[in-house]
């Protein structure tokens, strides 16, 4: 069995792959602040559907648990899990717990 990855090591894989398709690259070197949607993030609503698929079908892929991170709780936070690498991989591995427990 292989030694599943940390999670935002998934999430900046899952960047690192989108970012040749976007205009203006995700600043991978800012790491965990690297800025994904919204005021300061570079994706557009489409691009961060993608992203967000592909860190799915990586999480299950890795960890062999499904999870969705686009769902009304994401969308109803006061900060949105989207803002940057790190946000979005606290999430993950967030619901990722959930499902483990569920």
């Amino acid at each position: 069995m292989s030694v599943a990855r940390p999670m935002q090591d998934l999430v900046m894989q899952v960047v690192a792959e989108l970012n040749p398709t976007l205009p203006d690259p995700v600043q991978m070197k800012s790491g965990a602040a690297a800025a994904l949607y919204g005021r300061s993030g570079v994706l557009d609503s489409m691009a961060l559907v993608s992203l967000v698929v592909a860190l799915e079908q990586l999480i299950e892929e890795e960890y062999g648990i499904n999870v969705a991170l686009a769902d009304e709780r994401a969308v109803s936070q006061s900060s949105s899990p989207f803002r940057t690498v790190g946000s979005l991989a606290a999430y993950a591995e967030s619901r990722m717990q959930e499902a483990k427990r569920s």
